[in-house]
């Protein structure tokens, strides 16, 4: 009873655990695939709300302010120079005149220093170690419109980090001037740097506002205009449009002041660049991006609509700096988009926005050629937001189909060939150094291939492309060293396990396609040894064992392959090993059916491989797993497979698998499923090692009459009416065994026919399906068809049953 009781215990996490194998002896519908593989949707995604919303509505607000300033300036302006200078000029007192002459010359100097303040800003800030930055697109526009100075140096001061210090160093010179360096002078270089003129105007603009709203209120406040005589008619509107033109002077002023003040209010007090900073998440050096994006929006606000700035944002402003020419506009550019993929708030937005955009896409894949040590985090900026959109199945076909993709792909995975004249070609993976990090970029590499894999039509690119399935093949290579040191780093044992599941995946894959796979990699020389290393010593790593064997598994649908596997020395005996290590921890048992399932495949249809696992005289071993819930499965398919296509001369030694023959009975009796298949299949080659007499007394230790054994057999093509992708062979493997039994004892007939045997036979002649004329599959496609069909197996059965006796 205890027995019974924990056995059932185990029956549903190890059923789940064999379900979890690839589908190598089941067909499998791409139907089920993509709904097994389709994330359920639970409801319309709700946009998150932009932070740099906050700056564009901000850059708004400042542009009206500017607008209006420079309306009021403009018609005060006019004012002066076509009503009081050209209707008053020899009629104001001299005061007046000299106070007039004054702000028309303070406003002059502030509108020029306005229509190239932008320019300046920007020629003082194209390095990207200083804090402010202008957007380039200002600069190529020139603008005249008065874009007053923001306090570039005082108003938000980045703090820069050791990364952008590392940045500058490795800077190397360039053949053109920076333009925040420029001497535009020979003498008094630190004064006339461009840099410092940026911030002159600045404060010339400050001082010329104070300056006019002092004068215009002086004036307003005393009103001395000078006396008007009687009856002097030339002067009786004087005051009037001297008192309109201080008011438009003063209230442009003031304006001017009211927006530097709330500049200062939202930039110093509220911090909004750096709150927006970090609500976008783009770390220390984020804020540089910000502000350049913050002064593009204004911008826009002043050079056009003051809506223009509204339809920007942060996403699209990167995307444009990609195509920049400038290493720093393309930094700053990757630096967003890399944050915003790997942010959850924002990433499903941004890889939407970028998969559209071919031309990005085209970019970023570029970008995965520049190995220059200057651009290594562009480089890598840009690996890591293809390996966010590779993960997309539409989006990684748009990265696929750019042209030299996979090249460029290819070029991220750093190997090192050693080769002697005569010798083969060896390649190594190239080491982190001090001037860059190569490993960051093999791992990225890996992980990009992996999620292109993931399609079909992906996986024959990857295979056409040039060298890239050697380098491949070559990070799977993990040596006793690495795979037994307690210190190895998880870098290390991450990128072997990307490499294993890269070419798992190109091994799985279907149609043609996968089958020249298979050859391409089964024929690299090195494939199967490494595979055998990380069998052989991979005991500290079981997903690294499970994924070699998955491999080995797939590339045994091949019969080259399988012969390759089988002849190179070792893999055999520690497939078994894996697959008999009863002390390897519960959690790892998937190893052990995977192990199991990869010698059902190599073992099946090669006499070769079958007479070496003879060789290693575990049959026994095989026989008792029978009785393992957790092999039997496996075991019974690598003995069928013993049995059906071992050479002739291994048949005394196969004669050990008629011990067998009571516990195959008992399974086929009492259970169902899968297992009673597998167990059906194994007891029509079991009998077959035995006489007549051996058969009865292998039915009477199991306590089983043939009776009842027919009856089950019968019971079970009712319960099978039609084909089932989880038992395909059920109903052959039943008909083989009725056969036998038939051909065995005739009184067997008579039972079968007083079962209605006959009946149950013609169901399945006219249910009969192509699922059932193959032995393996890949996907829904059948690789090996049976020598014989099931029609010519039902045909014997039925001419069987048709003798008299």
């Amino acid at each position: 009873m205890d027995k019974q009781k924990s056995t059932e215990s185990v029956h549903l996490p190890i059923d789940y655990l064999i379900s979890q194998t690839p589908a190598i002896f089941e067909p499998q519908s791409s139907i089920e695939t993509a709904a097994s593989n389709t994330p359920s949707v639970s409801g319309p995604r709700q946009a998150n709300r932009a932070p740099e919303k906050r700056l564009t509505l901000f850059a708004l607000r400042l542009a009206v302010l500017e607008k209006a300033a420079t309306g009021l300036g403009t018609l005060g302006f006019i004012w002066a120079t076509v009503v009081l200078l050209g209707g008053f000029a020899i009629t104001i007192d001299q005061t007046d005149f000299w106070f007039i002459t004054i702000i028309l010359l303070i406003e002059g100097t502030r509108i020029f220093s306005r229509s190239h303040e932008l320019e300046w800003q920007h020629q003082s800030t194209w390095s990207l170690a200083d804090a402010g930055i202008n957007s380039f697109r200002a600069v190529k526009s020139r603008s005249h419109v008065a874009f007053r100075a923001s306090p570039t140096s005082r108003a938000v001061k980045v703090k820069e980090s050791p990364h952008l210090r590392n940045w500058k160093k490795t800077t190397t010179l360039t053949r053109t001037w920076t333009s925040s360096d420029v001497p535009l002078l020979p003498y008094g270089q630190w004064v006339f740097l461009s840099r410092n003129i940026s911030r002159l105007l600045y404060w010339l603009q400050l001082a010329s506002a104070t300056a006019c709203v002092v004068l215009s209120l002086i004036k307003l406040v005393k009103q001395n205009y000078g006396e008007i005589q009687k009856g002097d008619t030339d002067k009786r509107n004087r005051k009037s449009a001297l008192t309109i033109f201080y008011a438009l002077a003063l209230a442009e002023a003031l304006l001017f002041l009211l927006e530097k003040a709330y500049w200062e209010w939202k930039v110093m007090c509220k911090k909004i660049l750096d709150r927006v900073n970090d609500e976008c998440g783009l770390g220390p050096v984020g804020v540089v991006s910000v502000r350049r994006f913050f002064y593009d929006a204004y911008s826009k606000c002043v050079n056009g609509s003051i809506f223009d700035g509204l339809k920007m944002d942060l996403v699209s402003f990167a995307m444009e700096l990609l195509g920049s020419d400038s290493s720093d506009e393309q930094l700053i550019g990757v630096r967003i988009l890399e944050k915003f993929t790997k942010n959850p708030r924002f990433c499903e937005d941004t890889l939407q926005k970028i998969g559209i955009t071919i031309s990005v896409i085209d970019r970023l894949v570029e970008m995965l050629n520049w190995k220059d040590a200057q651009q290594e985090e562009i480089r890598r900026s840009a690996a890591e937001i293809l390996a966010k959109l590779a993960g997309k199945k539409q989006n990684s076909l748009r990265v696929a189909g750019i042209p030299g993709a996979m090249e460029s792909i290819s070029s991220l995975l750093h190997i090192h060939s050693v080769t002697n004249c005569g010798e083969i070609v060896k390649q190594e993976v190239v080491r982190d150094n001090e001037s860059y990090g190569y490993w960051g970029f093999n791992e990225l590499g890996l992980q990009i291939l992996k999620k292109l894999a993931r399609d079909h039509d992906n996986c024959a690119k990857i295979g056409n492309t040039k060298g890239l399935l050697a380098k491949i093949i070559d990070f799977t290579r993990a040596g006793e060293r690495l795979l037994k040191d307690e210190r190895v780093t998880e870098s290390q044992i991450l990128v072997v396990k990307r490499s294993l599941q890269v070419v798992k995946m190109l091994v799985s894959t279907t149609g043609s396609t996968g089958r020249q796979l298979r050859a391409e990699i089964s024929e690299v020389v090195f494939t199967i040894s490494y595979i055998r290393d990380i069998l052989r010593f991979g005991e500290r790593h079981p997903m690294l064992q499970k994924l070699g064997i998955e491999i080995l598994t797939s590339l045994a649908l091949e019969a080259d392959a399988t012969e390759r596997i089988g002849g190179t020395g070792g893999v055999l005996k520690e497939l078994l090993n894996i697959f008999f290590k009863r002390e390897m921890p519960a959690d790892q048992n998937h190893v052990r059916i995977a192990a199991g399932e990869a010698l059902a495949m190599l073992a099946f249809e090669s006499a070769n491989n079958c007479h070496r696992i003879l060789k290693l005289k575990v049959l026994e071993k095989l026989v008792d797993a029978l009785d393992d819930p957790l092999l039997r499965i496996n075991s019974a398919r690598i003995l069928r497979n013993l049995c059906s296509y071992s050479v002739p001369e291994c048949f005394q030694q196969l004669r050990g698998v008629i011990t067998a023959a009571p516990t195959v009975l008992m399974e086929i009796m009492t259970e169902e499923n899968k297992l009673q298949e597998v167990m059906v299949g194994l007891a029509a080659h079991v009998f077959k090692f035995m006489s007549s007499e051996e058969a009865s007394a292998m039915f009477k230790r199991a306590g089983i009459q043939q009776v009842d054994l027919a009856r089950t057999l019968v019971q079970i093509l009712k319960k099978y009416p039609q084909p089932l992708t989880k038992t395909p062979r059920i109903r052959r493997y039943v008909v083989e065994l009725a056969i036998w039994m038939m051909k065995d004892s005739r009184a067997n007939i008579q039972v079968f026919k007083n079962l209605a045997f006959e009946r149950e036979l013609e169901g399945i002649t006219e249910t009969t399906s192509e699922v059932e004329s193959f032995s393996i599959f890949s996907g829904a496609i059948g690789l090996s068809r049976y020598r014989i069909s099931i029609h010519s197996l039902v045909e014997t059965a039925m001419n069987l049953l048709a003798d008299d006796f």
